[in-house]
């Protein structure tokens, strides 16, 4: 039995909606379907009564429900104890991160770090993990079966309540058109008036995809979009290349920035925050620890540089 699909079905257990139970977990519900409809044929049985717009959790489901939380209780513990020792050991430390460590500055941190513990060893999980792509969803999967001690998210909502999160810098989208574009002199725009562009935006399963979605939604229209990929300079190369108008986070859309290309500010103003997050009373590390002093004085000085 996948242990990944027991945490879905008590994710859906809880918010008693398919709809909000793939938000929460950064998935479809087609998927979040297939994967509730795999452990109710492993059991032989169902686990919910369904309506048209919510699940609730039926008799066989009130008797499975709390071994699965044990479940899943045993492996965390069981990981954070490995987790810990591995760490004890090695002096070793284990930090999740958006892709764009430059852009956010990460990359200072973890050289900071480095000179205050110089007998520490770092490993950073950012790109791919595993084949499959890092992004919000992953970075909170693997923090919660403790294959990262910390990790760098950007959050777009109050759930994960698990999560300690400490607040490190804040985004905003923008709108990126050719340098010749008849948008290319304004300091910002309506998202309302790129309502008949074509769109270009990050991969769909990435929490950015779904704050440029409802973005879009919010200011009255549905985005026409032509073109998906998780790298924010391929989509500015494509926008180089007059193939449409691409939603990217402010950050990393100035550090890729060059004379073909201009960056607008959107209105009402669209925020992300990136957190460090760890697991709520976790026992952290002493690399951990420091970790996160050296991610404090970095926003402080972020902070500085924007005032």
């Amino acid at each position: 039995m996948e242990l990944d699909y027991l945490r879905e079905l008590l994710v859906l257990a809880e918010k008693g909606n398919f709809s909000e139970a793939a938000d929460a977990l950064y998935t479809t519900q087609s998927t979040l379907s297939k994967h509730v409809k795999k452990i109710e044929t492993e059991l032989g049985v169902t686990l919910f009564d369904r309506t048209s717009r919510k699940v609730k959790i039926n008799e066989f489901g009130k008797i499975f429900f709390p071994y699965a939380q044990q479940i899943i209780d045993i492996q965390d513990q069981y990981l954070a104890a490995l987790q810990s020792k591995l760490a004890t050991d090695r002096d070793s430390l284990t930090v999740g991160s958006v892709r764009s460590m430059a852009q956010y500055h990460i990359t200072d941190i973890i050289a900071n770090f480095q000179k205050r513990r110089p007998q520490s060893t770092i490993k950073t999980i950012h790109s791919v993990f595993e084949g499959k792509t890092v992004n919000t969803h992953l970075l909170k999967k693997l923090l919660r079966q403790k294959q990262c001690e910390l990790a760098f998210i950007r959050l777009d909502n109050k759930d994960d309540d698990d999560l300690e999160k400490i607040p490190y810098l804040e985004d905003s989208l923008v709108a990126v058109f050719p340098a010749d574009h008849p948008y290319a002199k304004k300091k910002s725009i309506p998202l309302k008036a790129l309502a008949n562009n074509r769109f270009l935006f990050s991969e769909e399963s990435s929490s950015i995809y779904r704050l440029c979605i409802k973005s879009c939604q919010d200011s009255g229209f549905e985005p026409n979009i032509v073109f998906t990929d998780p790298k924010p300079e391929d989509l500015i190369e494509l926008v180089q290349e007059g193939m449409g108008t691409a939603l990217v986070l402010k950050h990393l859309a100035d550090y890729l920035t060059n004379p073909n290309i201009v960056v607008v500010d959107v209105t009402p103003t669209v925020s992300i925050q990136i957190y460090l997050c760890h697991l709520k009373n976790a026992h952290l590390s002493d690399a951990a620890r420091h970790f996160i002093e050296c991610t404090i004085s970095q926003r402080e000085d972020n902070n500085s540089l924007t005032r």
